[in-house]
């Protein structure tokens, strides 16, 4: 493969055996990035590692569950190792819970969600902030959804959890806007994945955009001269919405 346009740069994408994930990590490695892919299910790795191979690419399979949250800094620790620095951060994993009303939903898969959707993310500011900052443009992306804004009925815990990361990402953004980090968010709206057909499960998916439809643009606010700080990006309208203020 002839060198791509961020050739050399490193990431970490979480949620990378399927859907989004999968598609942007794929998209990145077509750029000459070396993806490092987190997720949970190792037969969606594999996949993906094979087709990036086959596309003349290069990844690091990195297979454990974000709730173990002392192997996110394990993470941290063995990415210094290897490069002394960090390039890219895609936030992508997440969890939609189940659809239910807020007075029946369980405990436990409240403090599921919340785990994945939230800590995790919080957990990977905090492990990847030194090895982002030794980058010359480290640039950190997380996914969120329309429903922190909307919060539709039955989907509350979902719609809190992204509302949180929203906030987590935003205060970050503030804390790093004098730096040569970014931090942004991406709100993919309806597309053709797993979690869309788990909250709206008769709907017919060939009505809905495939992942790959959003890595470009994922691609796009990932690198070096993508300058935007504390912005969220909404696919669906393609409309960029300032969320800081200004100094």
């Amino acid at each position: 493969m002839s060198e791509g346009k961020l050739s050399g740069r490193v990431a970490v994408v979480t949620g990378a055996s399927r859907g989004i994930g999968y598609a942007a990590a794929l998209a990145l490695a077509k750029e000459g990035v070396h993806v490092v892919a987190v997720a949970r299910t190792v037969g969606g790795l594999e996949e993906l590692d094979d087709e990036i191979t086959a596309a003349g690419g290069s990844a690091t399979l990195v297979p454990f569950d974000l709730t173990d949250y002392e192997a996110i800094d394990r993470l941290g620790g063995a990415l210094y190792e290897r490069w002394g620095r960090l390039d890219m951060l895609l936030g992508n994993a997440g969890l939609l819970g189940v659809v239910t009303p807020l007075p029946h939903l369980k405990p436990k898969v409240f403090e599921e969600v919340m785990a994945v959707n939230v800590t995790a993310n919080f957990r990977l500011i905090r492990s990847l902030d030194p090895l982002l900052r030794q980058s010359d443009a480290g640039r950190a992306l997380f996914v969120s959804s329309g429903a922190a804004a909307w919060c539709p009925p039955f989907l509350g815990l979902y719609s809190a959890s992204k509302a949180a990361l929203e906030a987590l990402v935003r205060t970050y953004a503030g804390e790093i806007r004098h730096t040569a980090i970014r931090a942004n968010l991406i709100n993919p709206g309806p597309l053709r994945t797993h979690m869309r057909a788990q909250s709206i499960p008769g709907e017919d998916p060939a009505t809905l955009q495939p992942p790959e439809a959003l890595a470009p643009d994922i691609v796009r606010m990932l690198s070096p001269d993508y300058d935007d700080n504390g912005v969220r990006f909404d696919f669906p309208t393609g409309e960029t919405t300032r969320l800081l203020a200004t100094d």
